[in-house]
């Protein structure tokens, strides 16, 4: 896993999380697992901590970051029965053309001239995944992939089954313009929903200017209120008194663990149709998918059709964690 933010995080952090829900799955089922991560990093296992934590970091750091992870790969590979990485492409070149299995999974849009470079190199037992089938789509030039959708921890999260038609929607993601907070405030402007918006700020100036613009101005604390970020705990709360997320981006999402979040809570989804929404969401069981605002509004007037312990049954079994490392692991075993 890249340094930059620890395993597993206190807020944002999707890969991370994911990195130790598996490790510790894959420990309850008796195996022994090492991971390795930015500083403070912790698992029932082995950790090995290296680099340092932020989302800025030098050139110098970065390069040096990867010297450290060739150096324990190469020394240590034969150690283990499979490396599995989140992190960097390039932290698996000592090791490309060893018979070690190997997974790189991927969670962000794939440079497909990376995959040309590395499948061009000699190399054995090497898988790629990726979170939804869009996301394989936009990397499976070169190679073998399989979609492995993203996981949490359903126990972690509390099925709210009932709920007032009063309830509040909610927007839970990073403030970024592509999220579409903008999208979800327009909504609750044209139906009168409240809102509740959830999710941390940018570093990036852009990003911040976006929030000053388009975000503070309708903030007033009654219908529309901002509440930071939120904890895991925090999560399960607002996720759970909420009508329904909303999921009205304006990019391609590889796959959104929000979506799985609010669903283990019973809460459905709403969403646009890029990227990999119509994958997770399942029309009329645990959400519906729209093309625009308008369609999005009308949806508002289906959610009462959904059975939201249905909803929430549906999701884990298709996102648990269990389910998704027992995907992982068949993938390692069939090679």
């Amino acid at each position: 896993m890249d340094p930059g933010v620890p395993v597993p995080p206190k807020l944002y952090g999707g890969h991370e999380r994911l990195v130790y829900m598996f490790a510790e799955q894959y420990i309850k089922m008796g195996h022994t697992v090492t991971v390795m991560a930015g500083p403070d990093s912790q698992c029932s296992g082995k950790t090995i901590c290296f680099g340092k934590n932020g989302l800025s970091k030098s050139k110098f750091q970065s390069f040096w970051e990867v010297l450290i992870a060739w150096k324990y790969l190469f020394f240590n590979h034969s150690k283990y029965d499979l490396i599995h990485n989140f992190g960097r492409l390039i932290y698996l070149l000592p090791i490309l053309n060893r018979p070690i299995n190997k997974i790189m999974t991927y969670g962000r849009l794939v440079t497909k001239k990376n995959i040309l470079n590395i499948t061009n190199k000699p190399n054995k037992a090497l898988i790629f995944t990726g979170c939804s089938d869009y996301l394989v789509s936009t990397g499976n030039v070169a190679g073998n992939w399989e979609t492995v959708y993203n996981a949490i921890e359903f126990d972690k999260y509390t099925l709210v089954r009932l709920i007032s038609e009063n309830a509040p929607l909610i927007f839970l993601s990073r403030l970024d313009k592509i999220k579409g907070c903008h999208n979800a405030i327009e909504l609750s402007r044209k139906t009168g929903r409240k809102l509740i918006i959830a999710g941390n700020k940018s570093h990036i100036k852009e990003e911040q200017e976006y929030f000053e613009r388009q975000i503070k101005p309708f903030i007033d604390g009654k219908q529309i209120q901002y509440v930071g970020a939120l904890n895991d705990e925090e999560k399960n709360t607002y996720l759970g008194k909420s009508l329904a997320l909303l999921m009205l981006i304006e990019w391609d999402e590889p796959f959104g663990m929000v979506m799985a979040e609010a669903m283990a809570c019973g809460t459905p989804v709403i969403g646009f149709n890029r990227g990999s929404v119509p994958e997770v969401v399942e029309e009329g069981v645990t959400g519906f998918v729209v093309d625009n605002i308008c369609e999005a509004i009308k949806a508002l007037d289906k959610l009462p059709s959904i059975n939201r312990s249905l909803c929430r049954e549906t999701a884990k079994q298709r996102f648990n964690v269990d389910i998704i490392a027992a995907d992982y692991l068949k993938i390692f075993k069939e090679q």
